[in-house]
């Protein structure tokens, strides 16, 4: 396809924060695992100074993790029109009608992808959730320091409350089971992204390091 034009779309703090919190989910998911079952021993077979170690790195992780997810939940108030709420819920007839169109695409009953410059309506909605959830991890990340650490006023407001709705078993298992739920989502992210970026040449992929996507005539 041969481009007339190339469009800002992704802004700096949008792409910041996309790369933070993936670079976060590598690191938590690691940890986490061997928070949950060890699998490294030091070398005199004393595992308090490797759980040490990925205990520090995790909560590391966890608090660059929550600064980013709630840094980005601001930037969809004062962004630019591709990063705002209402790209990631359709209310609009535009939205809904695109949400639709993409349904089919990817149901095989449509030849086209709908076209649009930054997120399409379907993923728009994916996005809502997939931040719900994070929102979760965050919240149940906290209702766990809470009972490890005996209390805290921070621990308390970041996700203590989460014990007055749930037991913490419950609270841990959701923690454990949402982090598949995200690389389920992870892997379905990246395999449409360069499906896409295939299919329109638009410069998807590279979009997200420069910010820019490249439209045709058509467009």
């Amino acid at each position: 396809m041969a481009t007339t034009h190339r469009e800002y779309i992704w802004e700096i703090p949008v792409r910041i924060t996309h790369w933070i919190n993936a670079i976060s989910i590598v690191v938590l998911s690691v940890t986490g695992f061997y928070i949950g079952s060890p699998f490294w021993d030091s070398p005199n077979s004393d595992s308090v100074l490797p759980m040490a170690l990925m205990r520090f790195i995790h909560f590391v992780a966890a608090y660059a993790f929550t600064a980013s997810v709630l840094f980005r939940i601001y930037w969809m108030f004062v962004g630019n029109k591709y990063a705002r709420w209402n790209q990631f819920i359709p209310l609009s007839t535009e939205r809904i009608v695109n949400f639709i169109q993409c349904a089919l695409f990817y149901g095989f009953m449509r030849k086209e992808i709908p076209h649009s410059p930054g997120h399409t309506a379907i993923a728009g909605v994916s996005y809502s959730i997939i931040f719900l959830i994070f929102l979760y991890e965050i919240a149940s990340g906290f209702a766990l320091l809470y009972v490890a650490n005996g209390g805290g006023a921070i621990y308390n407001i970041g996700g203590g409350w989460l014990l007055r709705i749930m037991d913490l078993g419950t609270i841990r298992m959701l923690h454990h089971v949402f982090m598949w739920v995200i690389w389920i989502f992870v892997i379905i992210h990246v395999y449409i992204s360069w499906h896409n970026d295939i299919i329109e040449r638009n410069g998807l992929m590279s979009s997200i390091f420069s910010g820019y996507k490249f439209f045709g005539k058509h467009h």
